[in-house]
């Protein structure tokens, strides 16, 4: 337990030195949506997440240690599949965010929110045949290899494990 607490101590430290510019991005979030009183909260591994409550479409975005995740898709269990794997992708994000520091934002949130919002990509990865072709652009998989890592989980959907290795399977076997 002890460990753990030094482990997260460390984590802190970086994301409020190192990576400063996404933690105070992200911490403002969290306070402006701290205010409304509606969302979900919890911690998860060092990293704060909130359940927004929108109707629009995303999945998730990291800003430093916070981890923001669409309340909509997320059932009120954060043990569901889609909600267990938002929260492990995400997680990798942050860790992206301390081993990058300032080069977070050209090196991986630029390039996903290019992929993620520019409609040629957007409707190559959401058709449902090639879902799994997100976690291809390179900040995606490793996000997801750093995520599992630093939770010591694994991911439960089928989405998931077919393809969040860079659009390959996350395991042999």
């Amino acid at each position: 337990m002890r460990d753990q607490g030094i482990r997260y101590a460390i984590f802190w430290l970086l994301h409020w030195t190192w990576a400063l510019s996404q933690n105070i991005a992200g911490g403002i979030g969290c306070l402006l949506l701290a205010r409304s009183g509606k969302h979900r909260r919890e911690r998860y591994h060092g990293a704060v997440v909130t359940y927004v409550d929108t109707q629009k479409s995303f999945g998730g975005v990291s800003l430093g240690m916070f981890v923001f995740i669409n309340g909509k898709y997320s059932k009120a269990d954060p043990h569901d599949g889609w909600t267990h794997d938002s929260r492990i992708h995400e997680l990798g994000h942050c860790v992206q965010s301390i081993l990058l520091g300032p080069l977070y934002w050209p090196v991986v949130a630029l390039p996903s929110a290019v992929w993620c919002n520019l409609p040629y990509f957007k409707k190559m990865h959401d058709t449902k045949a090639t879902k799994h072709v997100y976690y291809r652009l390179y900040c995606e998989g490793w996000a997801n290899i750093w995520g599992a890592a630093w939770a010591g989980e694994d991911f439960v959907t089928a989405e998931m494990r077919r393809g969040a290795r860079f659009g390959r399977a996350w395991r042999k076997g």
